[in-house]
């Protein structure tokens, strides 16, 4: 069995992924050897998965995977189902979140912890943000309402997150949101079957060029939100007898 798995959910990063890929061997090879790069295409138009196939032959392999289904919550549901590795977790193409992370992460994993999630809340966190002002009212704003639905969770959605096989498979396997706002029904689905969540203090800089746009993906995000109480009241009512996951030992890290 691998030890980690890496999803990068990609639409139209062409320009951005041979970066990527170098960054994400780099770090995974000075942390073991047992690790692979999941790259999933969510419909690119660009030369985006020209520059994957590129880059598979190097010392960390590196997968393809194709997500017909538009949203970044599809894309990355799509890479977590397809591996089984130990550990498994998702980051964004542009690493916004500096890759120095994830020894802590599998640290934290191999210690029981079902769920390490990068935060920019954290007192630790260093944090290089050049959002504008709009963009900042509504993180503001989708953040005191997301934590109505995660509480105690600082940030829900920085694109850094780590989970252990058994909490992937049932977070995943189920997830409804397909969009931005993933990442609140996957963290509310781990509360909700009683996973261990840690937040992890990260190094994060705005990278421009995101495709998230405030207006149009805001509103989508917000919706999603408002979706999303009955799907979770549902979920509560389904796992109210199953067990909770419970953190293999962590395998040696090669």
């Amino acid at each position: 069995m691998t030890l980690l798995s890496i999803v990068v959910p990609v639409r139209n990063e062409e320009s951005r992924l041979p970066g990527t890929l170098r960054g994400l061997t780099t770090a995974l090879t000075g942390i073991t050897k047992s690790a692979e790069i999941v790259v999933v295409d969510n419909a690119s138009t660009d030369g985006s998965v020209d520059v994957v196939r590129a880059h598979q032959s190097g010392p960390i392999p590196i997968r393809l995977v194709h997500c017909p289904q538009l949203g970044k919550g599809a894309a990355v549901r799509a890479g977590v189902l397809s591996s089984d590795s130990a550990y498994v977790g998702f980051c964004d193409a542009d690493l916004a979140t500096d890759m120095d992370a994830l020894g802590p992460t599998l640290l934290q994993l191999g210690a029981g912890v079902n769920v390490v999630v990068g935060s920019r809340a954290h007192p630790s966190s260093i944090v290089h943000a050049r959002h504008s002002k709009v963009r900042q009212a509504g993180a503001w704003f989708f953040r005191r309402v997301a934590n109505g639905f995660v509480p105690g969770v600082g940030d829900t959605q920085c694109g850094y997150k780590f989970f252990d096989r058994k909490t992937a498979d049932a977070v995943f396997g189920s997830l409804r949101t397909m969009g931005f706002a993933f990442d609140v029904e996957l963290l509310a689905r781990a509360q909700r079957i009683g996973a261990v969540i840690f937040e992890l203090p990260v190094c994060w800089t705005d990278i421009p060029g995101s495709t998230f746009h405030p207006l149009r993906d805001g509103y989508r995000s917000f919706a999603a939100l408002a979706r999303m109480r009955a799907v979770l009241a549902e979920v509560q009512e389904q796992q109210a007898e199953e067990p909770v996951p419970v953190a293999a030992p962590m395998p040696e890290v090669a």
